[in-house]
């Protein structure tokens, strides 16, 4: 499984951050800009607690395992992989949203003086810091549930094995 790359994430973010901005001047010349809704940072915000109890749970279970208690109860390597496929499909998504609703925002700071424009431009930025919080939970997932010998492999100047 390859490993996520905050390139690749910095680049869905902006490009999905211009062309919000760009459909916004658009979709306001025309007529009314569609509304940041008050839920978007919220359901972000609960994918990111979601994200880091799972990353937190598996922490504690592994580190149990690897102290080799008597009641420690094991990680299945296959519930490891899917809750880091689902980390790392978390984090795409949200750098997606977090780009959409921060070039929206970023719109709507030309008119923070009208009161709607100014809490839809707040809503962004709670979103946009929600998905920020879902990518630092994903990378916290990813690394929790990284192998010890994924490591040797990711070392400079090491020659791989064969």
């Amino acid at each position: 499984m390859k490993q996520l790359r905050l390139k690749v994430l910095a680049g869905l973010f902006v490009a999905a951050g211009v062309l919000s901005w760009g459909a916004a001047r658009l979709w306001d010349s025309v007529g009314t800009l569609p509304s940041v809704p008050l839920a978007a940072p919220i359901v972000l915000a609960a994918i990111a607690v979601v994200l880091t109890a799972t990353a937190l749970s598996l922490r504690a279970r592994l580190k149990a395992q690897r102290d080799r208690r008597p009641d420690a109860k094991g990680v299945e390597p296959l519930m490891a992989a899917r809750a880091v496929v689902f980390g790392q499909a978390s984090a795409l998504v949200a750098a997606l949203v977090a780009g959409m609703y921060g070039g929206t925002g970023v719109f709507l700071l030309d008119s923070l003086d009208i009161p709607a424009r100014r809490d839809q431009a707040v809503y962004a930025a709670f979103a946009v810091l929600a998905g920020f919080a879902v990518i630092a939970a994903a990378l916290f997932l990813e690394r929790v549930c990284r192998l010890p010998e994924d490591d040797d492999h990711n070392t400079p100047g090491r020659a791989p094995a064969n």
